[in-house]
């Protein structure tokens, strides 16, 4: 990824700091002198008696300066001025590692949504090689397995690629064909659905395209595929369709499973939360957020349509190209 746009950030950020703290010391000086000056006008009085520290007044007089009086007000006034001056550090310095705090946030949340979405995809690499050991063990032909695990393959770099360009915040003019993106889906989540003795059915109604980039339209549907397929029970059916109607795109994947509780209906699409695990596998609470971010950033949305004891239907709504 680029770093262009961090750096200039950071120089941003740096000028504004010395900006901010050159106006602040100066501020700090000036009422500090400010305010000494008006001690030393009220505490000198006139010289009758020539005694003490003398100076010429404006009628030519002597006055005389209380150094007993104003030396109290010279230490609070330093005082005062070292604490606001630490201040002014202080802030100065949260100022500047904004941007770094920033950049290292985003950086993690890339860490985790790449290591997210490379999972399903290498779980069912490592489904299809063990498919293959098998077959080559018995002797039964292994190209049909070895043309999946190419494709495989492709799918990771996609992945990355797209999320790279998502990370960069890349303009995204593609349309993705939604037909094209189930059978893409199905392909890489088709080893995962074996292995859980769960059935895929598609339904699509149609061709029909949506303003959302091939790879990351198939990234979203894999990742809802997957989230049903780890709480759908063995024997049942995970379902994927699509239809279109005047909000969209409508493109829903049900389940057989236990369904989601009233409490976890919008929660379960915020970073890092996690129902009860009931799915097969442990999951980080990341891939419904990412398909939320993912929906929303191309204008649509996600929801639970409807969910109850006997299963739950998740519904993408995408606009068409």
């Amino acid at each position: 990824m680029s770093t262009a746009p961090d750096e200039a950030r950071i120089r941003t950020a740096a000028r504004r700091v010395g900006v901010f703290v050159a106006i602040g010391a100066a501020v700090v000086i000036t009422a500090g002198v400010g305010i000494l000056v008006a001690v030393l006008l009220l505490t000198a009085r006139p010289d009758d008696h020539h005694g003490g520290t003398r100076h010429p007044g404006l009628d030519g007089d002597r006055i005389v300066v209380d150094l007993d009086g104003i030396l109290p007000w010279v230490i609070a006034l330093g005082a005062i001025g070292v604490v606001l001056l630490a201040a002014i550090a202080w802030l100065a310095a949260r100022r500047s590692v904004r941007p770094l705090a920033d950049a290292l946030g985003l950086q993690r949340a890339f860490v985790a949504d790449a290591s997210h979405e490379m999972r399903t995809p290498l779980t069912a690499l490592s489904a299809r090689v063990q498919t293959l050991q098998r077959r080559y063990e018995r002797g039964d032909p292994v190209e049909p397995t070895i043309s999946a695990l190419r494709t495989d393959v492709d799918v990771l770099d996609d992945v990355l690629t797209d999320m790279l360009l998502a990370a960069e915040g890349a303009a995204r003019g593609d349309v993705g064909e939604v037909v094209a993106a189930f059978d893409a889906a199905v392909r890489t989540v088709t080893p995962l659905a074996e292995a859980a003795d769960v059935q895929l059915a598609v339904e699509a109604g149609g061709t029909m395209a949506v303003r959302m980039a091939p790879t990351t339209l198939t990234r979203v549907c894999v990742a809802l595929l997957d989230n049903a397929i780890q709480h759908a029970p063995a024997g049942s059916t995970v379902t994927l369709g699509s239809e279109t109607d005047t909000r969209g795109v409508l493109i829903r994947v049900s389940d057989a499973g236990t369904g989601v509780s009233d409490a976890d209906r919008e929660r379960i699409f915020d970073r890092f939360a996690r129902g009860p695990e009931a799915g097969r596998r442990r999951g980080f609470g990341l891939g419904l957020a990412l398909v939320r971010e993912a929906a929303v950033a191309a204008g649509g949305s996600v929801t639970i349509e409807h969910s109850s004891p006997a299963g739950t239907t998740f519904l993408l709504t995408l606009p068409r190209a």
